[in-house]
């Protein structure tokens, strides 16, 4: 059983070392990145968008339209740069678009 700690902490400095404790922050990236995709693609986007899924430190969307496809890898880049501020740390290093 875990010992108890008798000082007082915030509940965000709590929630911080459960994560790094167990080793969830790689699952919690992968859910934060599928948020902030939505939210910065906007529903045009996202009706189009069947899948969001970060493997290591690449991003892959699986889209439906392949016009849409063909617009989005002009921007690589800038959608790149967009998720990492949004998320507030570089988790992206490469977007493959399918």
């Amino acid at each position: 059983m875990a010992k108890r700690n008798n000082e007082h902490i915030s509940i965000q400095d709590a929630l911080k070392e459960f994560v790094e404790t167990n080793r969830l922050e790689k699952g919690l990236d992968k859910v934060n990145v599928a948020d902030a995709w939505a939210k910065l693609m906007g529903n045009g986007v996202n009706n189009y968008t069947s899948s969001v899924n970060l493997e290591r430190e690449t991003l892959y969307v699986q889209l439906n339209s392949s016009v849409l496809r063909e617009e989005l890898s002009y921007g690589k880049q800038k959608i790149i740069n967009m998720l990492n501020e949004e998320l507030g740390k570089e988790i992206i290093k490469k977007l493959i678009l399918r």
